[in-house]
């Protein structure tokens, strides 16, 4: 089969992004698959005719993720076209070529549905979920909303421009509170604030990210994720980071974090948070594949934070992990993801 690995991009989560096309590169060239990894907004100058057959080491030069956002005006510098598009040569009719496209982009126009519809205008076939559904689920604000709607429990908070919300704060989010960008992720763009000053400080930063963010509720307790395949809930994984939040470097950096999967749940809680979790999925109407992000407060009340459409696959990445907890190796998992994406519309 001939897979093209779409990767990179120009959002805070590039770095990301290209870990987790090398590690599902490696895995679909293990299984025999032709396959090439490329940048979506740099793409390829060479000749793309017969590309799946160039024997090429297409992952090589790319380095780990670093403990910081990468910089975006540098890799932006790079286009010789100054970037008039978010694809790079040849990105399209490399696409074409391929019985379907992995997409392996976090965040921005990688998730939010822009590049899903451009691909179905196209007629190019892609892992993961619908335009619909991926512009519903990376507007966090939007995401809430149908939270609501369906009575699915989430933190309480306001989705606002940031302009309004420095003039006034809302006062029915007492602090300890989250701010956090309206259309981000790899929690770059998180902030916990504890007093004015923290609050005012975190929109100046949200700022050069969004021009909306979420004021909401923080909740103490445990950090959970569930993955859901096919409307089907995974085993739950409890993060816990050796220091602070599970912020942008204890995501991604190794032995920051302990990860337990199956988490340590009583049965009744485990049931309970997956059946949200697949609620969730149904909600926002995802399709394939998809993750949700869960806390529990002291008392064991569960909150859903958001869902994730195109959840990371990196070494560190918890999806995966989940997988294994039911005995699919990574290179199932990836495998897995192409067969029902290739069945589904």
């Amino acid at each position: 089969m001939k897979i093209v690995v779409l990767a990179g991009g120009i959002s805070t989560e590039r770095d990301v992004s290209l870990s987790s096309g090398t590690k599902i590169y490696h895995a679909l060239k293990s299984l025999g698959h032709k396959t090439l990894l490329l940048d979506v907004y740099l793409g390829y100058e060479g000749d793309s005719e017969h590309i799946f057959d160039k024997e090429k080491n297409w992952a090589e030069g790319i380095s780990s993720i670093s403990h910081t956002a990468p910089n975006i005006p540098a890799v932006k510098a790079l286009r010789k076209d100054g970037g008039k598009s978010f694809f790079g040569p040849n990105v399209i009719s490399i696409c074409q070529q391929a019985d379907i496209v992995f997409l392996a982009l976090h965040g921005e126009d990688g998730e939010n549905g822009k590049l899903q519809a451009a691909f179905d205008l196209l007629g190019i076939r892609y892992t993961g979920t619908d335009y619909l559904s991926s512009a519903l689920s990376m507007d966090k604000g939007l995401a809430k909303d149908i939270f609501a709607l369906h009575h699915i429990p989430t933190p309480s908070g306001i989705c606002a421009p940031i302009e309004d919300l420095k003039k006034q704060r809302p006062q029915s989010v007492p602090f300890p509170a989250v701010v956090k960008v309206c259309s981000g992720g790899s929690s770059v763009g998180v902030y916990i604030v504890r007093s004015e000053e923290d609050y005012q400080n975190a929109l100046s930063e949200a700022e050069k990210l969004d021009n909306k963010v979420i004021v909401e509720q923080f909740i103490e307790g445990r950090e959970f994720s569930v993955g859901v395949i096919e409307g089907k809930a995974l085993p739950i994984i409890e993060i816990a980071p050796l220091s602070g939040f599970y912020d942008y470097k204890n995501k991604y950096q190794a032995g920051s974090t302990v990860e337990t999967c199956p988490a340590q749940l009583s049965q009744e809680k485990s049931e309970e948070m997956q059946h949200i979790a697949e609620q969730v999925f149904a909600a926002l109407r995802l399709k394939k594949y998809a993750r949700m992000d869960f806390m529990m407060d002291q008392n064991g009340a569960i909150y859903c934070l958001e869902a994730n459409t195109l959840p990371g696959m990196t070494p560190t990445s918890l999806m995966p992990q989940e997988a294994q907890a039911i005995g699919k190796s990574y290179e199932e998992l990836c495998q897995w993801i192409v067969d029902i994406s290739l069945k589904m519309p």
